[in-house]
């Protein structure tokens, strides 16, 4: 296993994709019965290095029955129509809403230089390739695939995104959550000390819809999480709770400057606070300014994604 993988059993691989630093995202790989499941692709970066643990493995690309993305971002989707072209027998696997910015993604692409910027968009992600109608399966709610002997189970999950479903895996009955249940920063905390971060990026954040998605992957009773973002999840009450509460915390406080100048760095500068005091409750072992400097570019674009919401409430 190299340095970029790891194996987290009920033959599921981890795999740290290369954006931005160690341990920001994950893919997943996924084994059964000789056949193979990709969950999220990364970013372009990514595909060389699945496609070099598929071998080293022992597996053929043909061997790769479907590709699953939760949702279209680029952090999740962005590598997605390279590593279908290396891949002969496998469909992408997509939610109704996002099927069509994986056949066409010009859109896609100018909203994210947008977000990004053209620099850091050209240099992160690059011109993404479209995926031909016929090797993309629409995966409705509730709906089901197989790989080997067991399913996935596709659960509509917005909240983050319209375009978001997560993945119920029958053989490890755990789930692959994309970005509706949140963020988690292995190297902000130890093993025995948790910490989450709600994921309010642009631009259909719903708090609402975020509360009820969540309820509906934890009424599974799933026995783990797999977060993109990052890793393996065990302690699912304690990360449902804070999930909520920071739910609610961050809507009053959006509320709260709702009318006031700059109101998106005033929001900025409360959530970054309010992380840094979770952290110094259960104890990090980086500094605060490590903390922060961890913390920065996804408080950076929740702020953003609550500064839209704010302009879509009364």
């Amino acid at each position: 296993m190299s340095s970029k993988s790891s194996s987290l059993g009920h033959g599921i691989t981890c795999i740290d994709t290369g954006l931005a630093r160690p341990h920001m995202a994950a893919c997943y790989l996924i084994e059964s019965n000789g056949r193979l499941a990709i969950v999220e692709t990364g970013i372009k970066q990514t595909v060389d290095t699945l496609i070099n643990l598929i071998e080293a493995k022992g597996y053929q690309l043909s061997d790769v029955d479907w590709v699953i993305i939760t949702h279209v971002h680029l952090d999740h989707a962005g590598g997605a129509g390279l590593l279908m072209s290396n891949l002969p027998n496998a469909k992408l696997v997509v939610h109704p809403r996002g099927a069509r910015h994986m056949i066409d993604p010009s859109k896609l692409q100018a909203g994210a230089k947008v977000v990004y910027g053209e620099e850091k968009y050209n240099e992160t992600y690059g011109d993404l390739i479209p995926i031909a109608e016929d090797k993309i399966h629409i995966a409705e709610d509730g709906s089901k695939v197989k790989l080997g002997m067991r399913e996935f189970i596709f659960i509509d999950s917005p909240g983050h995104a319209k375009h978001h479903f997560c993945v119920y895996d029958t053989e490890s009955q755990g789930f692959f959550t994309g970005d509706t249940l949140g963020l988690r920063y292995a190297e902000l905390t130890t093993p025995d000390k948790h910490f989450c971060l709600i994921s309010t990026t642009p631009v259909q954040f719903d708090p609402d819809a975020m509360k009820e998605s969540i309820h509906r992957v934890i009424d599974f009773n799933p026995a783990a999480l797999y977060l993109t973002h990052y890793g393996k999840v065990e302690n699912l009450i304690d990360h449902q709770i804070q999930l909520f509460r920071q739910i609610d915390w961050v809507c009053d406080m959006a509320l709260s400057v709702k009318n006031k100048e700059n109101r998106q760095q005033l929001i900025e500068t409360e959530m970054m606070n309010y992380a840094l005091a979770e952290l110094e409750k259960i104890g990090s072992p980086l500094t605060v300014d490590e903390q922060r400097a961890v913390l920065a570019p996804d408080i950076r674009l929740n702020a953003q994604g609550i500064d839209v919401w704010l302009s879509q409430v009364a």
